[in-house]
């Protein structure tokens, strides 16, 4: 009450005495593109004012979360608290996927399923502590009579929930997000069968998404869905280094913990930003941050048909301006610099900065309940990003089964096994700046891991192969 009370005498000093908004170093005075001043905000008006304590130790929880996450660590099973089990979990052969499997109108649950090769068995099986999790934000929510109508019309073939186990946080009221819905909607009929958390966050952070609000929720609960997805991001030079730096200290705990975070790569390919008729791609964040896994987006090569995929060309993709590239990927990004023949101008992206997505999967073309309405070709890496979640929470499903602790922070080992059990994506390009220079293209996909699609999309029995190792 007294923190309070200071805060308000604070304010309202601020406010007689007409002070100036002082903005933290790093931010720019001037507006960014797409951005118009209305002016002072009305006295009147309420403002949320986040406090975010300067965390120590930072570099040690870095060589932490290294260490939980690296399969080359003895940390990596639980350490000294646990003996690694043997796994009692048998193989099934891999399936023969042919060039062209059928029609569809549209990607459905029926078709992420055929095209990634899961069965009516490849569901949780309702044993085992198992759950996942998807966050909403920006005034976006679900409506449970939305995903049960869904389920109805397009979980017939396999086993499924059909309402969320817990909501955690405020769920509006009114008219549902197609955003949410779709988060919602596939998420559990990828991983069906599976318990599943929505995250709720009201309000915003300077206008964008309450990140640091949602993470600090999950700092402060001890027991956790393994899995999170989230389908939303902002550009990285939008958001203030200090903000960026202590949300990317909270993905180092939930790395540490060992969660896995996954966020979309975004939909607006390399980005871009102009200043002064200077040019150079323009990343998002929290995608770009080392401790997620990110998710870039695919297309059926054929738009008609369950066919090999290519990209997508608003996937997201490309290097950080404020973290490093780290350990974890640097042998893949080198192989992409130096073997790709469509590099943009070298000084349209930092090199040494983080690269992303790491991996992919279907974002266009999605069947969407929203409103107690089907909506058809719903796009966008918010569709991939739940679809690779719950194919997650299945392999996770198969782990605890065996006895084995939840995947983690799951890029240091993505990275080691260089896109085993997964499909590689090696045709197409997205889009980038309308310029001379680029004309429109920002990165292209090839052999092996690329700024588009990362390693590539999900061959569920092949990647659970790979990922059920101790």
């Amino acid at each position: 009450m007294r923190l309070r009370t200071c805060l308000l005498g604070l304010l309202a000093l601020c406010v007689a005495s007409k002070c100036s908004y002082s903005p933290e170093p790093d931010q720019q005075r001037t507006l960014p593109p797409g951005w118009v001043s209305l002016g002072r905000v009305d006295s009147e008006e309420e403002l949320s004012l986040t406090f975010a304590l300067r965390q120590q130790n930072v570099e040690r929880l870095s060589k932490l979360v290294q260490a939980v996450s690296d399969p080359g660590s003895p940390h990596y099973v639980g350490g000294l608290h646990r003996f690694p089990p043997t796994s009692s979990l048998r193989q099934r052969p891999e399936p023969q996927v042919s060039g062209t499997v059928g029609l569809h109108l549209g990607v459905t649950p029926s078709v992420i399923r055929q095209r990634y090769n899961l069965t009516a068995q490849d569901v949780g099986s309702g044993t085992t502590n198992n759950s996942q999790a998807c966050a909403q934000f920006l005034e976006q929510y679900f409506h449970a009579s939305d995903l049960a109508e869904f389920m109805r019309l397009f979980g017939g073939n396999f086993a499924h929930q059909a309402s969320v186990a817990r909501v955690v946080g405020q769920q509006g009221r009114g008219r549902a997000g197609i955003e949410a819905s779709l988060d919602v909607e596939y998420l559990m009929s990828a991983g069906a069968n599976i318990s599943t958390w929505v995250y709720s966050s009201p309000g915003r952070h300077e206008s964008q998404e309450p990140f640091l609000q949602w993470l600090l929720l999950l700092s402060n609960e001890s027991a956790l869905p393994h899995v999170h997805t989230v389908s939303y991001g902002d550009d990285e030079d939008s958001l203030s280094s200090a903000y960026i730096q202590r949300v990317n200290t909270e993905f180092m705990k939930a790395a540490a913990r060992g969660l896995t975070l996954l966020f979309a790569s975004g939909d607006s390919g390399a980005g871009c930003w102009s200043v002064s008729r200077r040019h150079q791609f323009r990343p998002s964040f929290p995608a770009s941050s080392p401790y997620v896994t990110t998710v870039g987006g695919t297309s059926f090569q054929n738009p008609f048909r369950v066919t090999t995929e290519i990209v997508d060309y608003i996937s997201g993709g490309g290097f950080s301006n404020v973290f490093p590239q780290p350990s974890y990927q640097e042998e893949a990004v080198a192989q992409f610099l130096s073997s790709s023949p469509h590099l943009p101008p070298s000084s349209y992206f930092n090199a040494s900065g983080r690269a992303y997505p790491d991996v992919a999967a279907l974002s266009d073309g999605y069947w969407v309940v929203s409103n107690s309405v089907p909506i058809p070709w719903v796009s966008g890496t918010s569709a991939s990003t739940p679809v690779f979640g719950g194919i997650l929470s299945l392999i996770n499903e198969h782990r605890l089964l065996s006895g084995l602790p939840p995947l983690g922070f799951l890029n240091p080992r993505l990275y080691q096994q260089r896109g085993a059990g997964l499909f590689d994506v090696t045709r197409g390009c997205h889009e980038s700046c309308l310029n001379e220079e680029v004309q429109g293209q920002g990165f292209c996909s090839g052999p092996g891991w690329d700024p588009v699609t990362g390693w590539g999309t999900p061959n569920f029995p092949a990647l659970l192969k790979a990922l059920i190792k101790p």
